[in-house]
């Protein structure tokens, strides 16, 4: 009886189980686990030291869980502006035949480069331009 009492606190007191994990494991109830850890005088030191790594690990979950949620709405945002762009360039690409400047850049974004100096857009000069491409689109 005494070896299953020195079990118990030390199960309790050095491998931090918890009263129903101990109980379930040396088949005793939990209100005699209670009574056994009551009676040592570290109970008051292991009950503050648990509520302490009680509040990090809450804490800790808080933050995931809010950086989570951030994550979830930014993608969530992303997915929408993107459907909204694929939608606007669809429409102004079934609209007709000619496809104005403005738009033809707004589908090239990586394309056109911005010169706030002269105050248009200017196509990449690496890239290889055909005929048919605007060299220079002014911005509106």
């Amino acid at each position: 009886m005494e070896k299953s009492k020195e079990n118990i606190i030390n199960l309790f007191y050095i491998e931090h189980l918890k009263v129903n994990e101990i109980a379930e494991e040396l088949s005793f109830s939990s209100a005699y686990i209670t009574k056994i850890i009551k009676q040592d005088n570290r109970y008051l030191q292991e009950k503050e030291y648990r509520k302490t790594v009680s509040k990090t690990k809450r804490k800790i979950a808080q933050n995931n869980f809010i950086k989570t949620k951030r994550e979830r709405e930014r993608i969530d945002n992303n997915y929408t502006t993107l459907q909204e762009q694929h939608r606007q360039a669809s429409k102004e690409l079934s609209k007709s035949r000619h496809l104005s400047n403005e738009a033809f850049r707004r589908w090239n974004t990586s394309a056109y480069k911005y010169n706030p100096s002269k105050r248009r857009y200017e196509f990449d000069s690496n890239l290889g331009r055909s005929y048919a491409v605007p060299k220079y689109i002014k911005e509106r």
